[in-house]
């Protein structure tokens, strides 16, 4: 008789317990699969930020392989690397020229001798579905300054074709 009041008093402890542990198990399923989708969302924007970096960069190489170093400015120049990557390139004169020090050069100060200024600038934007604007987009603008060594203005002789 003692063994079947015991049996009686258990009225499905199991199935609770087993229902908890159920429960407990689905929502860190569902926590983990929330995790590795904002990982990957993460990675896909980090890769996209890389793309319109490197962008920025080939730009810059692009316009300083020109040689287009006219002190009066030069007009932009947009390169198209994919369906999803452009850049816009340009190198602008930043100062009037300056005197070239004559501890600088063996030709001295006073001898017609200047330094011109540029900085040249890339912006590269990298989007994921081109004509609308979404969350993955992603844009870098690199810039690099330099100067050129060379005759002051009025010493500059046009050449004729």
């Amino acid at each position: 008789m003692k063994t079947m009041r015991f049996h009686n008093k258990q009225q499905g402890a199991a199935l609770v317990v087993g229902l908890i542990l159920l429960v407990v198990i689905s929502v860190l399923a569902i926590s983990g699969m929330n995790t590795a989708t904002t990982e990957l969302a993460m990675a896909r924007n980090d890769q996209n930020y890389e793309n319109a970096f490197q962008a920025a960069e080939t730009g810059l190489e692009q316009v300083l392989s020109l040689g287009s170093f006219n002190p009066a400015g030069m007009p932009d120049v947009t390169y198209i690397i994919n369906t999803n990557d452009k850049v816009t390139a340009q190198i602008q004169p930043e100062n009037p020229p300056t005197i070239v020090p004559d501890k600088a050069f063996s030709l001295g100060a006073g001898s017609g001798i200047v330094a011109y200024h540029f900085l040249a600038t890339a912006s590269a934007e990298s989007r994921r579905a081109p004509g609308s604007t979404t969350d993955r987009d992603s844009t870098a603008t690199h810039s690099q300054a330099f100067y050129i060594v060379g005759p002051t203005q009025n010493q500059i002789v046009p050449t004729t074709p």
